[in-house]
């Protein structure tokens, strides 16, 4: 067969790729992983056709044609996008809290955790319910260290402005290693709700019997730890949710084969595991700077009530499933 009669069967080939560097051209528009690898293909089997075209000396009017087509497709395929920041907007402000307000794990691991957290402190916060309950999950040991921490009164008086730094990047590493904890569990699912409900419990234990009244430390304890609270424990949580999609997605495969089904799945869970680092590094900040900071109990405490509702509006009201939008 010549040549040129090949070319010329090719045809089509070439006017799905003219159409679809015309649909790129669109703002807003993005293909979908197969159109995408439909592109890529076309776009190789074009540079061929004009190489083929070119050695026979094909006439000028086909070469010049395969010569745009294919420097349009190029563009489309190795263009840098500028930053969008109304998509960017969009994503952050709509689908990542409704994605991550409709996950099913995130919602037991939040039932989870807090279940645990405020039974486990209401237990120790109450001899007469169970006495020694905070002794039987924490131990003597790690009460009595507890306690010792928080001999002195929060005065701002112990640290430096650089130890401050310094233990703001120690809380970052300290805190995402809590969470990375509990995602990497999660991968085994069963091993990830008992992480969960560990931290959860010894949590509770901590908090409760430090609110009991005849805890004197517990006034500096709550003087240190109001402020960090809502976003290091919201962090915890969403770390959880985010190891148990992942082991989920090895049980519940929806049809596809488990690499595929956990590759999947690892792009669903980013925006939660997202959410959560930067809630453990804005915990961080505030554990290391406001914390231990000799200003009223009141300005932690209403630290930590903006942050509450900042995570009740971005998670509760912005995440809240709305009609005609994505729901999972």
């Amino acid at each position: 067969m010549k040549v040129a009669e090949i070319l010329e069967r090719r045809r089509r080939h070439w006017h799905e790729l003219e159409q679809m560097c015309a649909e790129m051209k669109r703002p807003g528009t993005r293909l979908s992983a197969p159109q995408m690898t439909r592109f890529a293909s076309l776009y190789r089997a074009a540079c061929a056709d004009l190489a083929l075209a070119d050695s026979y000396h094909l006439p000028q009017n086909t070469v010049h044609y395969l010569h745009r087509l294919v420097g349009r497709a190029h563009n489309h395929l190795y263009r840098t996008r500028r930053f969008n920041y109304t998509e960017w907007g969009n994503t952050l402000l709509f689908e990542v809290p409704q994605r991550i307000f409709s996950d099913r794990c995130v919602q037991i691991a939040f039932v989870l955790f807090w279940g645990l957290f405020i039974l486990s402190a209401f237990l120790a916060a109450s001899p007469a319910a169970w006495p020694g309950f905070a002794e039987e999950i924490l131990g003597k040991e790690q009460i009595e260290q507890l306690e010792t921490m928080y001999d002195n009164p929060i005065d701002g008086t112990l640290r430096s402005g650089s130890d401050n730094v310094n233990m703001a990047a120690f809380y970052i590493r300290h805190n995402t290693g809590i969470g990375l904890q509990c995602f990497v569990w999660g991968l085994l699912v069963i091993p990830g709700l008992l992480v969960t409900m560990s931290n959860a419990i010894m949590l509770g234990a901590s908090f409760g019997h430090m609110a009991r009244p005849d805890i004197p430390q517990g006034v500096n304890f709550f003087h240190f730890v109001t402020a960090h609270g809502p976003f290091e424990l919201t962090a915890i949580v969403l770390s959880a949710g985010a190891g148990l999609r992942l082991g989920f997605s090895w049980v519940i495969t929806r049809g596809l084969n488990r690499y595929d089904a956990l590759r999947k799945t690892g792009q669903e869970a980013m925006p939660i595991m997202g959410a959560a680092m930067v809630m453990f590094v804005m915990a961080a900040f505030i554990e290391g700077f406001l914390s231990p900071s000799g200003l009223p109990y009141w300005v932690k405490a209403a630290t930590a009530i903006v942050s509450s509702c900042m995570l009740a509006f971005y998670f509760g009201v912005l995440g809240f499933p709305r009609e005609g939008q994505l729901r999972e």
